[in-house]
Parts: C-alpha cells; structure tokens; sequence
C-alpha cells in the first residue's frame, strides 16, 4: 500500500475478505429476517446467492458503490438501515486501512531518511578519517622539520659559541707554546754547549766550569719540567673543547652537573681583568642528561654573564653556585653587571633577540639555553635589576 491508496475508490472484496463476510452477513441477516446476499460492485456474489428479483442497496464509501446488500424478501426500511450498518463498518476498515499505509509509509520514509542519512555519516566519516591521516602526517612531518631545525640551532649556536671562542682559546694555547718555544730554544744552546765540550775534553774540569755546565744541567731540568707543565695545559685545554662539543660521547648518560659547570668555565678561560669568578658547588646527584647540551647551556650564561659586567664598565664578580633538594637539583648563575629592563627581559628568550649591538652577539644563546633546558624536563628563569646584575636560576628535576 502507498499514498496513492488514499485517493483511489475501495471495492467491498478488498475491505471484507471471504473469512470476514462469515463473520459479519450471518448475524446480519438474522436481523434482517430475511434471506441476504453480498455482492461486489459489479454484482459478483461475495456471501450467499441472491435471488433475480431481489432488491439491492449500495454501500456507498465516496462516490461510487464499493458493494451491494441484496434480498429479495428484506422489508426495504430494514435492508436500508443494514446498508447503513453495513457502510459504516467499511468506512471504519476503509480508515483502519489509510491509517495504517500511513503509518507504514511515515515509518518506511524515516528508515530511507536514515539510511540516507548513515550513509551520509558514512561518506563524511571516511573524508574527515582521511582528512585526520593526512593532518597527521602534516603534522609529524613538520614536527621532524622543527626538530631538525632546532638541531640546527643547538649547531649553530655551539658554533658561535665556538667561534668567540677562538681568540681566546688561541691565547689560552698561546702563552704555553710561547714558553715551551722559549724553553726549547735555550734547551738548544745548552746542547751547543755540550756539543762543544765534546771537542774540548782534553781541557778537563777548566773547560766544565767555563761553560757554566752546572747551570746549564740545573736550568735545562726545570725547562724540561716547563715544557712538560705547558704541554700538560694544552691537553687540558684540549680535553675541555672536546668535552664542551660533547665529542665522542653517547646523547644521553649520567652525569655529575658540577662537572659540567667546571668544563664550562674552564672553556671559558681566565676572566677578562677586573671581573672574579667564584664558585660554590655543593654535592650534587648524577642526572641523566646530554653533557655536551649541559655544557653549552652553562658556557652561554657564563660568557653572558662576563660580557654583562663588562658592558658596565666597572669590575665585577661572576657567581656560580649549586645545590640539590628532594625534588632535584638547583643552578644559579649571578653577575653584578649592566642588568636588564622589564621591557627586555620579557624578550630574553626570543629566538634571536640581543641587547647587544648589531654583529656582536647571535641572539641564540638565551633562546637556545631554554629549549635545551626544557629538553632536559627542567625550568630557566632570569631575575635582571637595571644596574644591578642577572641572576640566571636552573632547576633539573630528579624524583620520578
């Protein structure tokens, strides 16, 4: 059944089957008194067999007869008013009948919306799933692109790093080689000395004490021991670049941070005149980290710390200090330098920002210092007073 059984006209057969008409003609015609047929509307027998002469009344629905009542000995009122009852209960199966295709087509109509609409669901589903895949990858690729360029940061700035370095290393290097120079070459005279005595052994103990050869043994042993002290010192210097670089050694291990301060400030070298380092480094545990990261963190607030008290123009005094709690361990870098304002220490950590003037600072170190801080799960935070000094406090957790 669908909407098109609303408007059509119903026939009687199709309202009252055979199993109905057995129920309903029997009582109906024992209220007649009569004998009684049910004909369809083009006068097919439905119940009984009416006679020829018999007398029909139609049950009308809408407009055209569904059916006929027919008897041929029914007075005409009663055969009218069971007409009448008859009608009625065709109307009643007749609605019964709308109402239910109306309900069947109300609820088949939802379903069809609802598969439609599933497969809507369905279809958006699959597009935003793509979508989320492709972000995704979008997304770990650019991570990778940032890692990658962050790394290149931590180069780059190792690099600077290294490059402010060089002349200082280079006089670090200098002052040793220039004595060990020194001490070789008047190592060579004595052995002139000696090569020239070997032409004059015949002279015996005159020629010993003219060429001064008790001297020359005890000053040629403390220049020996010189030269040994200067090249010692190199291989330090040596040592502790190699250590700053974090050469030769695996990303992460355990280490001693108070190490990491003392290869800092060794990289760092002697201050320049009027600026005092101290250090007060108390026993510390060893934290998983990546020394090498460790090293450029310390060596950057080192030399920023320096260059602070310089940019003052009067002496000064560089504090390192160091101390472990329950929670982790503590760092804190302190100079009595130019200081900050407000208005640049809320850009301290901005990736390329310098106080300093154009070409003599990278503007990487405090950017720099933080992410590998971070890195590490740690915290870095500055303390500036404008002609006061920076403090620069580091803290590492420890407890899982």
């Amino acid at each position: 059944m669908n909407s098109s059984d609303f408007d059509r006209e119903w026939r009687l057969g199709e309202l009252f089957d055979a199993r109905m008409l057995e129920r309903v003609a029997p009582p109906l015609a024992e209220l007649l008194g009569a004998d009684l047929a049910i004909l369809d509307r083009d006068g097919a027998p439905l119940w009984g067999r009416p006679a020829a002469e018999a007398r029909r009344e139609a049950l009308v629905l809408e407009i055209e007869p569904a059916g006929y009542l027919a008897s041929s000995t029914a007075d005409p009122a009663r055969l009218h008013s069971a007409g009448r009852m008859f009608t009625a209960l065709l109307r009643a199966e007749a609605r019964y009948r709308m109402a239910s295709a109306l309900h069947i087509e109300a609820i088949t109509q939802d379903f069809e919306t609802l598969k439609l609409e599933h497969s809507r669901l369905l279809a958006s589903e699959a597009r935003y799933r793509k979508l989320s895949e492709e972000l995704e990858a979008r997304v770990e690729a650019q991570v990778a692109d940032l890692e990658a360029r962050q790394q290149q940061l931590y180069q780059a700035e190792k690099l600077a790093s290294i490059g402010q370095l060089a002349a200082g290393t280079a006089h670090e290097i200098n002052n040793p080689l220039g004595f060990v120079s020194s001490n070789l070459g008047s190592f060579k005279l004595y052995l002139d000395k000696f090569a020239a005595l070997h032409g004059r052994l015949a002279e015996g103990e005159a020629a010993w004490q003219s060429l001064d050869l008790d001297f020359v043994l005890e000053d040629g042993a403390e220049l020996l021991a010189d030269c040994t002290t200067g090249l010692e010192r190199i291989a330090r210097i040596v040592a502790d670049l190699k250590s700053f670089s974090n050469e030769g050694r695996p990303p992460t291990e355990l280490a001693d941070l108070n190490g990491c301060l003392q290869h800092a400030v060794s990289v760092v070298g002697t201050p320049p005149a009027g600026i005092q380092l101290h250090t007060s480094l108390a026993p510390l545990p060893q934290l998983a980290c990546n020394p090498g990261h460790l090293n450029q963190v310390f060596f950057s607030l080192i030399r920023n710390a320096m260059q602070a008290i310089q940019d003052a123009g009067r002496p000064g005094t560089v504090g390192i200090a160091s101390e472990a709690s329950p929670a982790g361990i503590h760092i804190r870098i302190a100079d009595d330098g130019v200081g900050m304002s407000p208005a640049q220490l809320a850009k301290a950590f901005e990736p390329f920002y310098t106080t300093r003037a154009i070409g003599t600072g990278t503007g990487l170190g405090l950017s720099t210092a933080r992410n590998i801080v971070l890195a590490h799960h740690g915290s870095i935070e500055l303390a500036s007073t404008p002609g006061a000094g920076t403090t620069a406090t580091l803290f590492f957790p420890t407890a899982p």
